[in-house]
């Protein structure tokens, strides 16, 4: 039974992964320069070691009440089909290892934002963890049309 690494965070006091194959790395948040007529969930873009990078922050996406950056918060960057995106989240803590027994197929959330963003979830000593799908949440399509 294959076993997969996800990369664990959290936004408000639930648990979220990404797999790690799609995680170049996690950064501190650093300041960010807005980009004019962007959707409301980009954050703006940052310089990360010369390059670009766009940010959206994730509460936002996930239509979660703001709140202040602390020390806690990280910027989880992200590639996907050749796109590197940096995404904001309160935390992340670690990578953890699920296999195929540990992960069930999401329950319909008819009606909720994250309706579409949960892939499947995950179970890892007594904590749940929602799988996201990084092609919805980043809507690499229409992405590409705005930068």
């Amino acid at each position: 039974m294959p076993i997969k690494e996800y990369v664990v965070f959290k936004l408000d006091n639930e648990y979220y992964g990404i797999d790690i194959h799609n995680v170049e790395t996690i950064e501190k948040v650093m300041p960010m320069t807005r980009v004019p007529y962007t959707k409301d969930f980009v954050k703006g873009v940052i310089n990360l070691r010369g390059n670009v990078v766009p940010v959206i922050d994730l509460r936002k996406r996930f239509d979660l009440s703001m709140k202040e950056y602390d020390e806690n918060s990280r910027i989880i960057i992200v590639k996907l089909d050749e796109i590197t995106v940096g995404m904001t989240v309160d935390s992340s803590s670690e990578v953890i290892q699920l296999s195929e027994k540990d992960i069930e197929e999401a329950p319909s959330l008819k009606g909720t934002s994250e309706e579409n963003f949960v892939k499947c979830i995950g179970k890892k000593d007594k904590r749940i963890i929602m799988i996201i799908d990084l092609y919805k949440i980043l809507d690499i399509n229409d992405m590409e049309k705005e930068l």
